[in-house]
């Protein structure tokens, strides 16, 4: 039951979804924006030591067609440097016609991901932040469940004066304690690197991240009799966006990601494959965001995430 692609044979490929609005309109991945936005911290939990405290955020994403995913995030303040946070993901599949070899419809199933995180940040300097997360993992493919648990460890420097981030990330750091059947799969660990930098005088905001800086396999990009070039498996490790921050209370961000368009090159959908488009509002305590983006051939996907300060 492992899920199965052009680019990995790890489980609980969920946990890659972006949970924030924000991150999903600057390509999907991102590492070293420093907002106030509980739900950054689902990508790297050192983002906690700028949030506010008592905050709650919730995302909600159309993903595949009858497929919907979401998450939840709370952080609150402890002591002087530290912040603790919860976080929570799913993925709902719907359900579908289940039969046998013979094609005999026997009724229906379901599938479902789920991951529940607890996260801790301390600030170590003032521009240093460290910060870590476990979570528990579970997935049920009709009468097929897998149970795991696995932690993230992030690092953030950040300049505020120059208005420069800079993170590193390792994230799903674990295995599984109950298989799928008598063979235990790699969980999706990912090595990052990422850094966020304002324009001088200008209200742009840049940001690249670098994703997979553990796995350089070229089967990792290509199949069939395709030879890639090392631009071509260079260029599926990044991502960029490109926020523009008119004024305090307003962003509207576009972003590019060079693998999600190869992908969808190669399985003819290259139509507005790779970007990603988005826009957000903070008014007072309550801040909302929109995004669009392409996670499969079939559909282009909407999210949302709304966050309150209570």
């Amino acid at each position: 039951m492992a899920a199965q692609a052009q680019e990995s044979t790890s489980v609980f490929n969920f946990l890659s979804l972006p949970n924030s609005a924000h991150a999903t309109a600057l390509g999907g991945r991102n590492i070293s924006l420093i907002e106030d936005d509980a739900s950054l911290t689902f990508q790297n939990p050192a983002l906690l030591s700028s949030v506010s405290n008592n905050t709650l955020s919730l995302d909600f994403l159309t993903y595949m067609k009858g497929s919907n995913a979401g998450g939840a995030s709370f952080a609150r303040v402890a002591g002087e440097r530290g912040t603790w946070g919860v976080n929570a993901q799913f993925v709902s599949y719907g359900s579908m016609t289940e039969t046998l070899e013979t094609g005999e419809i026997i009724g229906e199933m379901s599938a479902l991901d789920f991951a529940l995180s607890g996260l801790y940040c301390y600030n170590l300097s003032e521009r240093w932040a460290a910060g870590a997360g476990f979570k528990l993992i579970y997935s049920k493919y009709a009468s097929y469940s897998s149970f795991a648990m696995a932690a993230d460890l992030g690092l953030n420097y950040y300049d505020e004066g120059h208005d420069f981030s800079f993170s590193v990330v390792a994230s799903n750091l674990g295995g599984q304690i109950k298989a799928f059947g008598e063979t235990h799969e790699r969980l999706p660990y990912d090595l990052q690197l990422g850094f966020t930098k304002r324009i001088a005088h200008a209200p742009l905001r840049v940001s690249l991240t670098m994703v997979d800086v553990n796995r350089w396999s070229s089967k990792y990009y290509y199949s069939g009799d395709e030879t890639p070039s090392f631009g071509r498996k260079l260029m599926n490790h990044f991502n960029v966006g490109l926020d523009i921050v008119p004024v305090q209370m307003i962003y509207v961000a576009v972003g590019y990601n060079f693998r999600r368009a190869y992908e969808m090159k190669a399985a003819g959908s290259s139509h507005a494959a790779g970007l990603t488009l988005g826009a957000g509002l903070n008014i007072k305590k309550i801040k909302l965001g929109v995004a669009y983006a392409k996670y499969h051939v079939s559909v282009p996907s909407l999210s949302v995430s709304i966050a309150y300060s209570l």
